[in-house]
């Protein structure tokens, strides 16, 4: 396993990260969410992802499980909040009380005394973004938070967050945690330049485009027992089932054949192949899974190879 700094702080972390979205506390059994975790560390994982929306608190509550009796200063926990927990008019958002009370929330179930980046799902256009960054800035002087991010916000919301911080000489988001792919590289053009000048990294989603860069819907269809196969969870990576796009993972399966790799692998390698990139979170169902995928940890690919794989058709 590498390592590599979160933002511009000190703070090192796997560049593989284990998720949780769409698989612990749902999908995983709790047996299965502890073999996962275990497996994850024994590869040199120390960075764990997850969120208060996942499974509705089920997969906070999961992993908090799993990770009960291993010491806490060998993880980087993240979480995030944003998202709807309940009908509550005030349990949703960005708004100080929400942050706080979810903040608290997310600690009881994680079973742990702080969170080392706590994240903002999404931006919330009815928050100021001013009353966000103030809630984040008094959690990191409490000690429940160790440093503060955002999620799928662009560059101009991010810039606004850093800009209100730095009025307040407060603490800066450090990290931003966007969708990003061979398959979906919308944050290069405006997205990672800013973050780039203004220290933050990137954290990515989805590296493996919903497993379609794994190669295992190459014939269009979802094999059993796939997330495209499940109809609960199948809703975002059935649009990305196009010719298209199986055309590309074609080409990077061709690649990975000569390379003696597994798509997964290079999918994943080639994510990584920027320092911009901190982190990239896998999820899995399968210890098996896991372990392969944790391979691309090492894997450099080569200016030839990156040139290759520039070349998949275009749509």
């Amino acid at each position: 396993m590498r390592y590599r700094p979160l933002g511009p702080t000190g703070c090192q972390v796997s560049t593989l990260a284990l998720g949780s979205w769409l698989t612990l506390g749902s999908s995983v059994d709790q047996a299965t969410t502890s073999a996962l975790v275990k497996e994850a560390l024994a590869g040199g994982v120390n960075f764990l992802d997850t969120a208060d929306i996942y499974a509705r608190g089920e997969a906070e509550l999961a992993l908090g499980r799993a990770i009960a009796g291993v010491r806490r200063q060998d993880l980087v926990l993240a979480t995030k909040v944003f998202w709807p927990m309940s009908d509550n008019v005030n349990d949703k958002g960005l708004s100080r009380k929400h942050v706080m009370e979810s903040c608290a929330n997310s600690l009881r179930r994680l079973g742990t005394d702080y969170i080392d980046l706590y994240q903002c799902h999404r931006p919330d256009p009815d928050t100021p973004v001013e009353e966000t960054v103030r809630a984040m800035e008094d959690l990191v002087r409490q000690g429940k938070v160790l440093y503060w991010g955002v999620s799928v916000w662009s560059a101009a919301q991010i810039q606004a967050a850093c800009a209100a911080a730095d009025r307040s000489g407060g603490y800066r988001p450090i990290t931003n945690q966007p969708e990003y792919s061979f398959l979906q590289r919308s944050i290069e053009a405006e997205v990672m330049p800013a973050c780039a000048a203004l220290g933050l990294t990137q954290i990515v989603w989805s590296p493996l485009a919903q497993g379609l860069l794994t190669g295992k819907y190459a014939a269009g269809r979802a094999p059993a027992g796939s997330r495209g196969a499940d109809e609960q969870r199948n809703k975002f990576i059935k649009p990305m089932i196009t010719p298209a796009n199986l055309a590309r993972v074609a080409h990077v399966a061709a690649v990975a054949a000569d390379l003696g790799l597994t798509p997964a692998q290079v999918a994943l390698a080639w994510v990584l192949r920027t320092r911009q990139v901190s982190s990239a979170i896998v999820g899995a169902t399968r210890v098996e899974q896991l372990r392969e995928n944790l391979k691309a940890a090492d894997v450099d690919l080569s200016p030839e190879t990156l040139a290759r794989l520039d070349e998949a058709p275009a749509d």
